[in-house]
């Protein structure tokens, strides 16, 4: 038990001589009767009445000290102490060209990239986790935020075609170092995941990643697809029909990437693998920071103030009818 305004305490002395005139006031008003014998009294007991005499007196002094304790405002809190909690601020970097919906994943390549990419968020909830997408050009989804729920929402709506096709995986970069740039945090990390080679856009993907380097951002690189073929839909006048393409990924470029920036390349040819790249970078990206964890105070005088008006009713109740005085 903490006190807001502890000085009101204090006050409490004054009961000292509040009881002390109390004390003298009743000794003072007993009168005295000179009687030749007191043998007629010593039969009659004392009644309960007169034990209780000196109750609405107590009553009052009790609710006063209690009225003091609420000027002090009383509250309660809990200890303040040192807890670890990761301190990192990720962004999502992914790629949203056609050639996304091939299905050497399940039920395609985007897909399996956004329910993989789902869990991982769920799992990391002391983090702030923004998206950013690419295909012929680069736009972010989400910025940096810790509202994974509204992210979430926010990563439903993402689908192949949002902007112009091919792969600009330079700007897509640059546009996920240009959100982390200005952050604070311990740890700063872009997971880019593409299924593609650099074919368009006004920043090479190296020099993206030079950049990345300079503000001390690290990045892993995915790259998604099969060895070989992936089936294709394509449209045709009798239907979608699934015709198989040549998988090519610039592994080159993507190692290169995540070298300069001290992170790391994974491939990924199908969904269990997808799922165990990102529990892998979920597992290297654990930093602990320790963090000072403050409590809410609670204020506990509305009870207190509950108890000096009952003590107040029950006083003048008792003053004016059990005790009640005759001039």
């Amino acid at each position: 038990m903490i006190f807001a305004n502890p000085t009101y305490l204090y006050l409490l002395l004054l009961l000292i001589p509040m009881i002390g005139w109390y004390v003298w006031k009743i000794r003072k008003s007993q009168a005295s009767l000179q009687i030749s014998s007191s043998q007629a009294f010593t039969s009659k007991s004392t009644t309960l009445k007169v034990y209780l005499r000196h109750l609405p007196f107590v009553l009052r002094t009790v609710a006063i000290a209690f009225l003091i304790i609420v000027l002090a405002r009383p509250q309660t809190t809990d200890n303040w102490q040192n807890v670890n909690t990761e301190g990192i601020d990720i962004m999502l970097v992914m790629d949203i060209s056609s050639s996304m919906l091939a299905e050497d994943f399940r039920p395609n390549r985007l897909e399996a990239a956004k329910d993989v990419a789902a869990a991982f968020i769920n799992g990391r909830p002391n983090d702030n986790i923004g998206l950013v997408v690419f295909a012929g050009e680069s736009f972010t989804q989400c910025p940096l935020t810790s509202d994974h729920a509204t992210l979430l929402n926010l990563f439903k709506d993402i689908h192949c075609g949002m902007i112009e096709d091919m792969t600009a995986i330079g700007l897509g970069l640059a546009n996920g170092v240009s959100r982390l740039k200005d952050s604070q945090a311990i740890s700063k990390v872009i997971i880019l995941l593409t299924d593609g080679m650099n074919n368009t856009g006004e920043i090479a993907p190296t020099t993206a990643a030079e950049i990345a380097k300079t503000f001390g951002i690290r990045v892993y690189t995915i790259g998604v697809g099969t060895i070989g073929e992936a089936p294709y839909p394509q449209q045709t006048p009798l239907g979608v029909r699934r015709v198989p393409v040549p998988v090519q990924i610039d592994e080159r470029v993507l190692t290169q990437i995540a070298a300069t920036t001290g992170g790391q390349y994974f491939r990924a040819t199908d969904n269990s693998s997808l799922n165990a790249i990102y529990k892998e970078i979920d597992q290297m990206e654990k930093t602990k920071i320790s963090v000072q964890e403050f409590s809410k105070k609670q204020e506990e005088y509305k009870n207190m103030a509950l108890l000096v008006f009952a003590l107040l009713l029950l006083e003048v109740l008792f003053r004016y009818t059990l005790f009640k005085k005759i001039p």
